[in-house]
């Protein structure tokens, strides 16, 4: 295992994979993802098992969009690295397979006896066999050793282990921060939370990473974390991460020395969604962001002082952020249509109705994954901002999303970066882009 600045690089099975993240925009290497798989064709409107998608989700289609947007990574250099197989892996190791079958069997709703013979079950599957029901779940007809009171009351498709159709979203449940992880503890998702901590944790790939947050820790969600610039992080806090969860990881990135200023940014906490879908980075000093909260979003600064963490007064979110990060200002894109509700450019623009109105902020086209400054992939769907992202200088990949979108999200949300180049940030108070704000559409 070789040091890197900002990260390290792990030597597996005659593959080096770079370790390390200090920005959201420094050239990516390595990502998590997870394909979906049957998973998805085990939901059924009686047993959604939490599923974020809108609708039932077409597994097919979601699988083929997926690979697109893998073949889009490799093309671009990144090495893609599947949950499913390192998992797999990982549960080669006893302490793995413990783990993993505490965690699948801790549903209070099983009771003493089923939950007995399910992990008597479960300690029988091999590694690869013991994986797929992990993610795929268990139905009361597959689980051909049950018995019990509370086994005969469940139905023929009742499931004594519930699928993960929200697997897919890998952003949400890890986020690497410098040379760790963050395993995160989104509302309701513990069970996928706990299948990343047991790859980071055994698999030999990982071996030393070090870990900044826990599955069972206080309510905080990946996609609320932002890598705004080395040493400055922002966090969300609203309905997916409480205040509690980015106290801990605020005190966690500041005894490890990679931050100097936590940003806390006032969500809804009346509404679903996380940081990265109103504000995500696509270069150095640029965001994109809802204009319906470009203006009117407000951060505190947190910083460490000998007693404490001191707190300051609310203040407007791009201030706040363009000032921890040295610069005179950040320059904003944003989506959907201006404040007015009609986009000038748009050749209807004379009629009461335009596309991309509000009605076009449901598939979040501002959550963009970037491979690098300037350059971004992007679901195809997103034609509007797309093309004002170009206009604005962005080079922009775009990939099919007509189902990974199903959840109000974007290629963001369906990778966790584990490895990019360290940012290159502009130096402090030097402007180098043009400062005027573009509206996207």
């Amino acid at each position: 295992m070789n040091a890197c600045p900002g990260g390290f690089v792990s030597e597996f099975y005659g593959v080096d994979s770079f370790h390390g993240v200090d920005s959201e925009v420094g050239r990516l290497r390595t990502v998590l993802v997870h394909r979906p798989g049957v998973e998805l064709r085990r939901v059924t409107p009686q047993h959604t098992c939490g599923m974020l998608f809108a609708g039932l989700p077409w597994a097919e289609r979601a699988q083929a969009e997926h690979d697109a947007f893998a073949g889009v990574l490799r093309a671009h250099g990144v090495e893609v690295l599947y949950l499913t197989e390192l998992l797999q892996d990982a549960l080669e190791y006893a302490p793995a397979r413990r783990q993993a079958i505490e965690t699948a069997t801790s549903d209070p709703r099983l009771g003493e006896e089923l939950r007995g013979l399910l992990r008597a079950y479960l300690a029988e599957l091999r590694p690869e066999e013991l994986g797929q029901v992990l993610i795929l779940g268990l139905a009361r007809d597959e689980f051909r050793g049950g018995r019990g009171a509370v086994f005969g009351l469940l139905g023929t498709w009742d499931y004594v282990i519930d699928p993960l159709p929200n697997l897919v979203f890998a952003r949400d449940t890890c986020v690497w921060i410098g040379d760790s992880v963050a395993v995160t503890s989104p509302p309701g998702r513990r069970r996928e939370a706990e299948l990343a901590a047991i790859v980071f944790g055994f698999h030999p790939m990982f071996v030393g990473t070090k870990r900044l947050y826990e599955p069972g820790n206080e309510l905080l969600a990946g996609g609320d974390v932002l890598l705004l610039a080395p040493g400055v992080l922002a966090i969300g806090i609203g309905s997916q991460t409480s205040s509690a969860g980015m106290e801990r990881l605020t005190r966690r990135v500041f005894d490890t020395g990679f931050a100097h200023t936590v940003l806390v940014v006032l969500t809804d906490p009346g509404a679903v969604d996380c940081l990265d879908t109103l504000c995500t980075l696509v270069g150095p000093r640029t965001v994109v962001m809802r204009p319906a909260v470009a203006y009117s979003l407000v951060a505190r600064t947190i910083t460490q002082r000998a007693d404490g963490l001191r707190l300051s007064h609310p203040r407007p979110f791009l201030e706040a952020a363009a000032q921890a990060m040295g610069l005179e200002r950040l320059r904003v894109i944003e989506t959907g249509l201006p404040a007015a509700g009609i986009d000038p450019a748009w050749p209807g623009a004379g009629s009461p109705v335009a596309p991309g109105g509000p009605a076009g902020q449901w598939d979040d086209a501002g959550n963009l994954l970037a491979l690098a400054p300037g350059k971004v992939v992007s679901y195809e769907r997103n034609t509007l901002t797309n093309a004002r992202l170009e206009a604005a200088g962005i080079e922009v990949i775009p990939v099919p999303g007509g189902e990974l979108a199903g959840c109000r999200g974007g290629p963001r949300a369906i990778c966790c970066p584990i490895g990019r180049e360290p940012a290159a940030m502009p130096e402090p108070g030097v402007e180098r882009v043009p400062n005027e704000d573009v509206h996207a559409a």
